[in-house]
């Protein structure tokens, strides 16, 4: 790990804090009031327990930053312990627990590939695709004659996820999604 000044933190930096706790920086604001010492105000999130804090320091204090790893990995099964991924390359297996990958595991199916981040060999999150396919297979039929607004209908997709459709679409359909925002984007043909 390299030791920085905390006036070199930027958005989007990983740095070790406390412990060997590591914090994502959200934000952050450095004031310089005229002839007084400057101020650092740096909104942290700390990747282990989700918790986010405003942390006031000196920019010339030192802070390791962390370094992160990204492996291209496939989502193989979910078992009593969370779920499992190998990786691509070395077939290496590595579970992720419920609380770390949570509610984006609803929008992979078992053989989908995605970016799993490691810090010192330990999953730390799961970078899902922009888009994914995923087929309805619940949703209500479609009413006739309703189309004088933009209505859309409530559909359960092969991983359980709940969203809404347009009323076109119908059960064993196969829809693209939005993984950012969690919305429909269209027909797979």
């Amino acid at each position: 790990m390299a030791s920085i000044e905390y006036s070199e933190v930027r958005k989007g930096m990983v740095i070790v804090g406390d412990g060997g706790q590591l914090f994502y920086c959200m934000d952050r604001d450095l004031k310089t009031p005229g002839n007084l010492p400057s101020k650092l105000k740096l909104k942290l999130k700390n990747l282990k327990t989700g918790f986010v804090n405003d942390v006031r320091v000196h920019p010339e204090d030192k802070v390791e930053q962390a370094y992160l790893e990204t492996r291209t990995m496939q989502y193989l099964y979910k078992d009593t312990d969370g779920y499992v991924f190998m990786d691509n390359e070395t077939f290496d297996q590595t579970t992720l627990s419920q609380d770390l990958a949570g509610d984006l595991m609803q929008y992979l199916k078992e053989g989908n590939s995605v970016k799993v981040v490691f810090h010192d060999e330990k999953p730390l999150s799961v970078e899902l695709p922009q888009t994914v396919e995923l087929e309805v297979i619940e949703t209500e039929p479609s009413v006739k004659g309703a189309t004088a607004a933009a209505q859309y209908k409530p559909a359960i997709l092969e991983t359980g996820l709940k969203i809404t459709v347009p009323p076109f679409v119908g059960i064993g359909e196969k829809i693209s999604i939005d993984t950012r925002e969690g919305k429909y984007l269209g027909r797979v043909k």
